[in-house]
């Protein structure tokens, strides 16, 4: 099985020795990962940019705001976002978006923040990733409004309705752990509606760890074959093609160059 974690967060405090964690990945069929640098506070934006530096081979950055922090970036985060976001070996702006669910920053602020973060992609020309959760409309809203074709709706937990909304505007749906729970039924009919060419897997960790590790801290990238096997369960395909499929749909996202 080969796969790609197409979105993962590395930071120091859940993971202080990355290359332990890479080990891990790939000796479960892990192939790559995506990491996400995200504004930590002021002035910080994480450890994605340093570990992918380190192991170039495993790991491909992205950098944003998440919208938790919409509220606290100050005008230099959002400069100093806009000259990491034009690196080279950065391949997309985010995650971003809106979170109606903790509300963490004003709904107005994450509104600000997210649009900001879509003029971003554009004018760097690169995807962008989204957050959402409880907001599906009003996130598709502004994806519409800011002519954005281009990215994922990463750890996709919406219906059918949100699939086929986000489907339409081009976007590709990440599919986390979660779809490995009881209970989630309308995310489930999704994910048999979409095609296997606009989806991926995910461990979104250090969180959402997959049945059977479910509750178990913290998540790591070598567990999303769990995810891509429920995926592969509801579409009623082979595991390997489905982990393949995936893999490759990521890498074509974000450019990545990659013996798939």
């Amino acid at each position: 099985m080969k796969l790609i974690d197409a979105h993962c967060h590395l930071e120091m405090k859940d993971f202080p020795v990355t290359a332990e964690v890479i080990e891990r990945a790939r000796a479960a069929g892990v192939v790559h990962a995506v990491v996400v640098g995200l504004l930590q506070k002021p002035g910080d934006f994480g450890n994605a940019l340093n570990a992918a530096k380190a192991h170039p081979d495993f790991l491909t950055p992205t950098i944003g705001v998440h919208p938790h922090d919409a509220a606290a970036a100050t005008p230099a985060d959002w400069d100093e976002l806009a000259r990491l976001a034009a690196l080279p070996e950065v391949k997309a702006v985010g995650e971003t978006g809106l979170d109606y669910f903790y509300d963490h920053s004003p709904r107005e602020a994450q509104a600000l923040g997210f649009r900001r973060q879509c003029q971003l992609a554009r004018q760097v020309k690169k995807p962008i990733i989204i957050h959402v959760r409880d907001a599906h409309d009003e996130c598709a809203a502004i994806l519409e409004s800011e002519g954005m074709h281009e990215g994922m709706i990463h750890c996709f937990t919406g219906d059918l309705a949100a699939a086929r909304r986000y489907l339409d505007l081009g976007f590709y749906l990440s599919i986390s752990g979660v779809v490995t729970y009881k209970k989630t039924e309308p995310l489930q009919e999704a994910v048999k509606f979409a095609p296997l060419a606009r989806l991926m897997v995910e461990t979104d960790s250090p969180y959402l760890s997959p049945i059977p590790y479910r509750g178990k801290w913290p998540n790591e990238p070598m567990r999303v074959a769990e995810t891509a096997k429920k995926v592969a369960e509801l579409h009623g395909r082979d595991a390997d093609e489905v982990a393949l499929t995936c893999a490759r749909n990521t890498a074509t996202l974000l450019g990545l160059k990659l013996d798939l």
